[in-house]
């Protein structure tokens, strides 16, 4: 029996990250950017207002004089001596192309990034002047380059504005669109096909008859690799004769970085599909060392050498396993750290038990203390994590309790490790 160290170290050493295309920068959030882009021109490409104010030359209000403090209510005011009017010679919205000339001892009337005139250094605010529109009277003096956005103040040319290998957030993307990139070279999603195997089988949009139950795995799994960052390819129920199968099993390992296939292992089935994938790459089925989930199977299969799990049945084991597996080789293809959800410590609130030699994976639903802030958990499927209401105890548990190998017992009030599964 393998431990689920060795086993998460086998199955990332043969994680596929899928090769990079140029898509459209509203297309590329969340994901690895693979190419540096510089900047081409300055941002701003020229003197911008960043006040509504009037564009004025300092030393026409009091500019040249020494000025303390930076907010309004410690600037001192314009002395008597040197207040003045200007001429108010124009006005300059933001978008304006038509160049504009300022001469001495007069202001033009400036909008929220619209561009300074020639020969104007700074900006006067409108709460520091009188607001006239034929004069206007500055109340406090500004200093050279004040509330003006200069050349080159965000982004110099020349700057990097992406490196190979950052992650594309809503700033890279801003940065990309700054300097006039419409796309970018970048990792997609990793792409994973979900497949589901058993003759006991039924889609959802059919009537189960006598022995039948609906595919619930396949949609399962399908929703928590999305909700790993992958684009999903839901293949459902495939059934038919071996060569058949073979070929839809073949077909998924050319269109994808990832295949799972439920109810390949554990089941009077099972041995038939292992037998077709024993046709296409490798496949180790050693149990690994933990509970729910220690049948299942790794392997690689085609010339490309696409991952495959082979998963139960059972939704609850099949999705222990998606978490310990899984979306860590998912998140790896994204480039995205930590690869596993972050873990918490938490107080037992009942008697937990695993089994001795395995790490157990509880469904829990993980509370705070509204008074102390704790963190306290209640474990949902029991004591050994077999639920008596599957589905019900699926859909409350908002978290797994991880108890190590050599410590199978927990009593009430221990501490114990939590995997917060509302967490990316």
């Amino acid at each position: 029996m393998r431990s689920v160290k060795a086993h998460k170290e086998v199955t990332l050493a043969n994680a596929l990250v899928p090769d990079p295309v140029r898509m459209a920068i509203t297309d590329a959030g969340g994901l690895l950017a693979a190419e540096e882009v510089q900047a081409t021109h300055p941002l701003p490409a020229f003197p911008m207002a960043a006040i509504d104010g009037y564009a004025v030359r300092s030393v026409d209000v009091g500019g040249t004089r020494a000025i303390v403090g930076s907010h309004a209510e410690e600037r001192p005011e314009v002395p008597a001596e040197r207040e003045t009017k200007l001429p108010v010679v124009g006005e300059i919205p933001a978008g304006s192309q038509q160049p504009m000339r300022l001469q001495p001892k007069q202001a033009m009337r400036v909008h929220t990034g619209a561009p300074l005139p020639t020969l104007a250094d700074s900006v006067l605010p409108l709460a520091w002047s009188d607001k006239g529109t034929a004069f206007v009277r500055p109340l406090k003096p500004v200093a050279t380059g004040e509330f003006v956005r200069g050349v080159g103040e965000d982004i110099n040319e020349g700057d990097v504005a992406v490196t190979p290998g950052t992650i594309l957030g809503p700033a890279q993307i801003g940065l990309l669109a700054a300097v006039g990139r419409s796309k970018v070279l970048a990792y997609p999603r990793p792409r994973v096909s979900v497949l589901s195997v058993g003759k006991e089988l039924v889609d959802i949009e059919r009537e189960p008859g006598r022995g039948q139950v609906y595919d619930i795995n396949s949609y399962a799994l399908a929703a928590a690799a999305k909700d790993a960052g992958a684009e999903v390819r839901r293949v459902g129920i495939v059934e038919g004769e071996p060569r058949r199968i073979r070929e839809v099993i073949e077909g998924e390992t050319l269109r994808s970085e990832i295949i799972l296939i439920s109810g390949a292992v554990g089941g009077a089935g099972a041995a038939q599909i292992q037998a077709i994938l024993s046709d296409l790459g490798e496949i180790d089925t050693t149990r690994v060392a933990m509970h729910p989930g220690s049948v299942q199977g790794f392997g690689v299969l085609g010339s490309d050498e696409v991952p495959c799990f082979l998963l139960p049945a059972t939704p609850v084991s099949s999705l222990v396993i998606f978490e310990a597996f899984v979306r860590p080789m998912i998140r790896a293809g994204l480039g995205k750290r930590p690869l596993d959800r972050r873990l918490v410590k938490a107080r037992a609130l009942g008697p937990l038990q695993s089994r001795v030699g395995r790490r157990g994976y509880i469904r829990a639903r993980l509370m705070r203390d509204a008074e102390t802030q704790d963190y306290l958990v209640e474990g949902l499927s029991g004591a050994t994590g077999s639920p008596a209401h599957l589905l019900a105890g699926l859909a409350e548990a908002n978290s797994y309790i991880v108890i190590p190998e050599d410590q199978p017992d927990v009593r009430p009030g221990d501490v114990v490790d939590v995997m917060f599964l509302s967490q990316g």
